[in-house]
């Protein structure tokens, strides 16, 4: 009667898990997907590639800012006041062309009547010459030139991530797929044991030792499609999507072509050209401060009505100019700017050397790595097989009495192992393919 109970619990907590399983699953949209596509949507809804391209729309916004050194600057104004001061009243009436020569009355100029005026003004401000602001236009262009150059490397890394994320997804259906294996094999030997123990051939701890077998590949299993689910969420992220999908990718056969690495840093890379701008906009800014001490040339002028009447043109005056203007002296603030800027853009060129320097480390990194990758799936290969003939042959000898169950439950505790350990070094290998191609940015 106990081993009745305890194979009927056992029975239903494996149902109630199917059951939980089968809900969950149920609840769960399954969507193919291969990696073209899957990079493809990145390209397109990734947030991080929208904010990149504002980056590159700002930076080129700000350039076109700079067009203002060659264009006029028109101005329009409509100014109404109302003054006793004799000063102000004369000019008023001046600007007016309403003097007479009883105006020159001195009581009438030591104590005159209010008087009103509407000056409406159109004025004009034209640049010729001003060295400063050319190299700063060209600063802003190089600025633009390095947003440009660090967007294609965020397109870059939302490829590589993109192609990672992909590929870890595999990676956990691989190990799901493990687990579901291991679970067959243990419920099997679980069944053949609890059927001899109660026939008396084998013993009752035997049986026992295999429901814990199957109870731990239950719960692996378990957190194996838990592993899925993320790794289908972090992708659908990536590609803008919602949670709560679940991706089928295709087979990764010929995902990462091992032809396509160059392992030399490639000096051209799109970050380094990035920095390279960055450097360039910095030497025009120290050029811009330099011909800061030269002078400036502006033209200007102006056309101007006075009325004593809202909105009337009753006398006009026109005024036209150049403007040259030389600072001469700044309290030495210019050469203390232009020594600072030198700094800074001496910094930026150590940035992009030691940039290069860790690029180079990483990248020779990798290749062992890589090397190493190889190396470990021989040798997992090589092992789950031998380890997969080991259990066959234990498996023989168990249903023969030859041998105990904890001999059978280690052998299939380590084709389990092996198993993972395999997927774990394909998955190593195709991340660090993608990588190097990544590090050499030859997947463009």
């Amino acid at each position: 009667m106990l081993k009745f109970t305890n194979t009927l619990l056992h029975g239903a907590f494996v149902s109630l898990i199917c059951i939980s399983g089968f809900a969950a699953t149920a609840q769960v949209k399954e969507q193919p997907i291969s990696l073209q596509q899957a990079i493809d949507s990145a390209l397109t809804h990734n947030r991080n590639l929208k904010m990149s391209g504002l980056d590159r729309d700002i930076a080129l916004s700000k350039y076109r800012q700079t067009n203002a050194i060659y264009m006029p600057q028109l101005n329009f104004s409509m100014t109404g006041m109302a003054t006793d001061n004799p000063l102000n009243v004369f000019g008023l009436k001046l600007g007016q062309g309403l003097v007479t020569q009883s105006d020159f009355d001195p009581a009438r100029l030591n104590d005159p009547a209010t008087r009103s005026d509407f000056m409406t003004r159109f004025s004009l401000q034209q640049p010729i010459y001003n060295p400063e602001l050319f190299e700063q236009r060209k600063a802003a262009a190089a600025a633009a030139a390095a947003s440009k150059w660090a967007g294609q490397r965020q397109e870059a890394f939302i490829r590589f991530e993109t192609q990672k994320a992909f590929l870890q997804l595999q990676f956990t259906m691989d190990a799901e797929n493990v687990m579901a294996d291991g679970l067959h094999t243990a419920t099997a030997l679980y069944k053949f044991t609890k059927d001899r123990a109660e026939q008396g051939l084998l013993q009752q701890s035997d049986a026992l030792n295999a429901s814990v077998q199957v109870t731990g590949m239950e719960t692996a299993l378990a957190e194996s499609k838990s592993s899925v689910l993320n790794a289908s969420d972090y992708l659908g992220y990536l590609m803008g999507k919602t949670p709560g999908i679940r991706f089928q990718p295709t087979p990764a056969t010929d995902q990462v072509n091992n032809n396509t690495i160059n392992p030399v840093l490639n000096e051209n890379r799109s970050d380094f050209k990035a920095m390279e701008q960055a450097i360039a906009a910095s030497d025009l800014m120290i050029s811009a401060s330099r011909k800061s001490y030269l002078p400036r040339l502006n033209a200007f002028g102006s056309m101007q009505w006075n009325d004593k009447a809202l909105a009337g043109f009753g006398a006009h005056s026109w005024l036209a100019g150049l403007n040259l203007s030389w600072d001469i002296f700044r309290g030495n603030s210019t050469r203390n700017k232009i020594s600072t800027q030198t700094l800074e853009t001496q910094k930026l060129r150590e940035q992009l050397n030691e940039q290069k320097d860790q690029s180079r480390l990483e990248l020779e990194k990798t290749i062992r790595q890589l090397q190493d990758a190889k190396q470990r799936i021989t040798r997992d290969e090589a092992a789950l097989n031998s380890a997969t003939e080991a259990l066959r042959i234990l498996q023989n000898r168990y249903e023969q009495g030859l041998v105990n169950s904890t001999d059978v439950l280690q052998a299939q505790s380590q084709i389990t192992r092996l198993g993972l350990e395999k997927a774990q070094a394909i998955f190593t290998l195709r991340t660090t393919l993608a990588y190097l191609n990544f590090l050499s940015e030859n997947n463009q």
